[in-house]
């Protein structure tokens, strides 16, 4: 009863999901035999997939990540948590979601023969996303699913709150100099935001064994 609940509630989220279906059947007698799938750091081409997966392949993808979000909550051990930050959960399925739609209809575009700047606008799209998430993420409670989770982190939930707080921060800072970045020089951005995403996730690791050991030492 409680997943149907959260299905209604999350109605709008599914008229987003079905418009990418009814896209990919609108639009799928017009595209190429090959679709455009990848792109290198130039922004050049470099993989391709057929008419139906260019159609369809991520509004599947876009699905499955929102029953992965519906589910999640009745599967976790830390269950009770999920309703401690309903808000922050919710902002996490709609930004991804609509991260995935931009992407699909940039898709499309490339495939259509726009001149889309794929190194630029998909960047940049991944940089709000972490802007957004960096905004909730101090609000995300102990589960084992969303969030940063680390063995100390897991191990305690004092680490847990301290570790996201910060986190939190460096996620946004992270987007922040990305969009700067990959708006003066798309690719020496691209790199610099891709150093920023691993330095962030290196140092949340080690700051959350850092809190861990200074909680146990006293």
């Amino acid at each position: 009863m409680k997943f149907w609940q959260q299905i209604k509630k999350d109605f709008p989220l599914l008229l987003i999901i079905a418009s990418t279906f009814v896209i990919g059947w609108y639009v799928y007698s017009d595209l190429p035999q090959r679709v455009p799938s990848h792109w290198n750091f130039q922004g050049e081409i470099d993989g391709y997939s057929s008419r139906f997966w260019g159609a369809f392949g991520l509004p599947l993808m876009i699905l499955g990540c929102f029953i992965l979000f519906e589910v999640l909550p009745f599967i976790d051990p830390r269950k009770e948590n999920y309703a401690k930050f309903t808000k922050a959960f919710t902002m996490f399925k709609y930004a991804f979601t609509l991260l995935f739609y931009g992407l699909y209809i940039v898709i499309l575009l490339a495939a259509k023969g726009y001149p889309i700047k794929i190194n630029i606008v998909v960047p940049i799209g991944i940089a709000i996303l972490f802007i957004v998430i960096g905004n909730y993420l101090a609000t995300v409670r102990h589960n084992y699913f969303i969030g940063i989770r680390t063995p100390w982190t897991l191990a305690s939930e004092e680490v847990w709150r301290k570790t996201h707080r910060l986190a939190g921060r460096l996620w946004v800072g992270s987007g922040l100099v990305g969009i700067v970045a990959l708006l003066v020089n798309a690719n020496i951005g691209g790199v610099l935001f891709i150093v920023l995403v691993i330095g962030t996730a290196v140092f949340s690791m080690i700051y959350s064994w850092w809190c861990f050991q200074k909680l146990n030492n006293g």
